[in-house]
């Protein structure tokens, strides 16, 4: 796998340079501990127990074999558990009341929502004593109705309702008279079926009750919402719990919201007043922890003899779960991306007895660009021209549905640079026109879209007399380098060596930070910081300022320049060690970040003026047996407008990690629930299949390099954008190789045959 990046010029030491990860040492050496790897003295291990309906009550438990196993301490069901509070209503003025994954209760009801909800905990001495105790757990039901196959239900979808953060639909002008009016037709309709996460660290808590004292080791996406649901859920304050996660083994979604795993540990912990460490089977990730959701999707698309739009119509079926879960915004890019007059999208959902679903890697986005960009493949097929120029013919000025502007849209030069790096001038427009023996060789290309978030953050920065920074957040490290990028930003904005910064995160006793989600963090984590060090260079020179021999007296702070360590202008200035000393001080500090009320001003505001949005264009080559159907991609070329790079080294690990997750949405990833019972039937890694090496082909990503003038340094997000489109990609590469349109992801040897 290669990396180019588009030529830009170097405007500070740091930012936009290849930087090693700062926690990368400990992870090869093995001095980074994950959640399921703290000692405590006196540690117990928990297990759980799932049900095996999908709805109903429960009549009768029996724990007695259980009990009997050598080692067991306690077996935990809604007849003994100790209470705990109902999960909080939803209240957009409080964000931390959506982090609950399921609105279930654990252990203080008998109802069964779901087939797999958990509805005991083994508690033992060894994991091994508590997973084979929680194998003799015997459970009675009453069965009810219950409601679990997606296809059968959707035709009872409902619409989508609207809220502030998603809009459900959108019409311009009249799409379906349109669509009926327009020389060029097609109406395709796609479906994708659920995925379940996967990251390589399962789920794991540790739990240590100290009185009223909770201190939790956890891999998750959002410290600040851990710490707020644990304390309401077990009635406790706020500052009496404390959330570790300074390492976290992936997430992509997985670890947002707070599941049952979570909670029944520290309920196990309470309830034994012992340390209590319970970590997720990879069956009981699949059967506890949402995933993405099912979709069947419609997309009409009419053009002129020409190949302009002059009508776009997606729309979507997709699920939640009665207990939980959220709407996915999978018509979101058809909102921005094609210059139609006439538009209607709408999103409808349908509700089933199974786990909630919960936010995966571009939730809606990733699915949704899968449908939208075949139908543009497609339309090129029917009007003979090539699918890039048909992408050029329909790109916007302004945002198709409302005319807003569009903060930062480099897709065009996307394009062009994407189609020189991949060769696509030699790609024979005619289907199944390239060989290489057997294979049947086919590009394909589509547009990768993903709204740009920044989220509320506070960032403290505390300068030491001999020079040394520490930046402070209850930042996330799931693997991609926020706390390294964060440490470049710093280093840069105060003018001191890398080396001389320190990154503390990971902790909520921290200044809280934003959740890793939304392809925000580093975008909101970089606008607290540069603020607190503005604040903090602004201390600093006021102790030189008042100083009679410092050579800063009688200067400007917006004329000074921070490097080499301190404050210059010119050749005049000093350093922060030699201010510091001569105040007689020996650190100062600040903080900023904005609060709720002053973040939901800014973002109404932007949302108001602008679309800002990571894009992109992914190119990808296919090789499909012409006897066996079997596909390969062989080659991947994926151009990315993402603003400002920080660090061009994580960077590229995240774009190309994005499109490996991809190519397992479009040719392998399918989570199988049987249509009688709701029990999900593949939920291993033997027969669940994520992509492997064998699977990946020799990826090349590039960037633009251009900021966006109204983010934070300019930032746009990485962490999503490059898995939007491939799917598309893929399918339209298979398109040109055999002729045949595939509708229905994945893409498996069957459907070719």
């Amino acid at each position: 796998m290669t990396t180019k990046h588009a030529e830009v010029e170097q405007r500070a030491p740091y930012v936009g340079r290849a930087v090693d990860r700062l926690d990368g040492p400990a992870k090869v050496t093995g001095a980074a501990r994950y959640a399921a790897e703290h000692p405590y003295p006196n540690l117990a291990h928990a297990a759980l127990v799932h049900a095996t309906v999908a709805r109903g009550r429960i009549t009768a438990v029996d724990t007695a074999a259980a009990l009997a196993v050598r080692g067991v301490i306690e077996v935990l069901t809604h007849e003994n558990a100790p209470a705990m509070k109902p999960a909080p209503a939803l209240s957009m003025l409080n964000p931390s009341t959506m982090a609950s994954g399921t609105s279930v209760n654990y252990l203080a009801t008998d109802e069964v929502h779901w087939n797999g909800q958990p509805v005991a905990v083994v508690v033992a001495e060894t994991p091994e004593a508590a997973r084979y105790a929680a194998s003799l757990v015997r459970l009675t039901y009453q069965e009810s109705p219950a409601e679990v196959d997606f296809a059968a239900a959707e035709p009872n979808a409902v619409p989508q309702k609207n809220n502030p953060l998603q809009s459900a639909g959108a019409d311009k002008g009249d799409a379906n008279a349109a669509l009926a009016a327009a020389p060029v037709r097609v109406d395709l309709r796609f479906t994708t079926p659920p995925h379940s996460h996967n990251a390589i660290e399962p789920h794991a808590t540790t739990a240590v009750w100290d009185g009223d004292d909770l201190t939790v080791h956890e891999g998750t996406q959002n410290i600040a919402w851990v710490r707020q649901h644990l304390a309401q859920r077990f009635d406790v304050p706020a500052r009496r719990v404390r959330v570790l996660s300074p390492y976290v083994g992936g997430a992509f979604g997985g670890k947002t919201m707070i599941w049952a795993g979570t909670l029944l540990a520290v309920l196990a912990a309470r309830a034994t007043g012992r340390p209590v460490r319970l970590v997720l089977t990879r069956e009981g990730v699949f059967h506890t922890v949402g995933g993405r959701t099912p979709s069947t999707q419609r997309v009409a698309l009419g053009a002129d003899a020409d190949g302009r739009l002059t009508a776009l119509i997606h729309t979507s079926v997709a699920r939640t779960g009665r207990v939980g879960g959220g709407p996915e915004q999978i018509t979101s890019a058809s909102r921005h991306l094609y210059a139609a007059p006439n538009i209607h999208l709408r999103q409808n959902l349908v509700q089933l007895d199974l786990v909630a679903n919960t936010v995966m890697r571009a939730p809606g986005e990733s699915i949704g660009t899968f449908a939208l960009e075949s139908a543009m493949d497609e339309l090129a097929w029917e009007l003979g021209l090539d699918p890039i120029e048909l992408r050029m013919r329909n790109e916007p000025a302004n945002n198709p549905v409302d005319g807003k502007r569009f903060a930062h849209r480099m897709l065009r030069e996307a394009y062009a640079l994407g189609a020189e790096r991949f060769g696509w001038k030699e790609r024979d427009p005619r289907p199944g026109a390239m060989r290489d023996g057997r294979w049947l060789v086919g590009m394909g290309v589509a547009t990768a879209y993903h709204p740009a978030w920044q989220l509320p953050a506070k960032v403290g920065v505390r300068l030491t007399a001999d020079g040394t920074v520490v930046v402070r957040s209850s930042l996330h490290e799931m693997g991609m380098g926020a706390a390294t990028a964060q440490a470049q930003i710093a280093a840069d904005t105060l003018g001191v060596p890398m080396e001389a910064v320190r990154v503390e995160y990971g902790d909520s006793d921290l200044p809280p930070g934003p959740g890793a989600g939304g392809s925000g963090q580093t975008a909101s984590a970089a606008a607290a910081l540069l603020a607190a060090s503005h604040k903090l260079k602004r201390s600093v020179f006021a102790l030189a300022r008042h100083a009679p021999d410092s050579p800063l007296r009688g200067r400007r702070l917006d004329r000074l320049e921070a490097r080499d360590g301190g404050l210059y202008e010119g050749s005049a200035g000093e350093t922060y060690a030699a201010i510091l000393t001569r105040a007689g001080r020996d650190h100062l500090e600040a903080e900023a970040g904005p609060g709720m009320l002053g973040f939901a001003a800014k973002m109404l505001r932007d949302r108001r003026n602008w679309v800002k949005a990571a894009s992109g264009a992914q190119f990808c080559e296919v090789r499909v047996d012409q006897d066996t159907g079997e596909v390969r991609v062989s080659r991947w070329v994926g151009v990315f407008d993402v603003g400002t790079v920080i660090n061009t080294k994580t960077v590229a690990a995240q774009l190309r990690g994005g499109i490996v997750m991809g190519l397992g949405l479009a040719l392998s990833e399918e989570t199988l629930v049987d249509r009688r019972t709701g029990r999900v039937v593949n939920a291993s890694l033997a027969e669940n299949h994520v992509p492997v090496h064998a699977d990946v082909p020799r990826i090349d990503v590039d960037w633009l390099g251009d900021p966006d003038p109204t983010m934070p340094l300019g930032l746009l997000g990485v962490g999503e954008v490059s898995i939007t489109g491939v799917g598309a990609a893929v399918a339209n590469a298979v398109r040109h190789a055999t002729g045949r349109r595939i509708l229905d992801l994945p893409i498996t040897l069957d459907k070719l045959l």
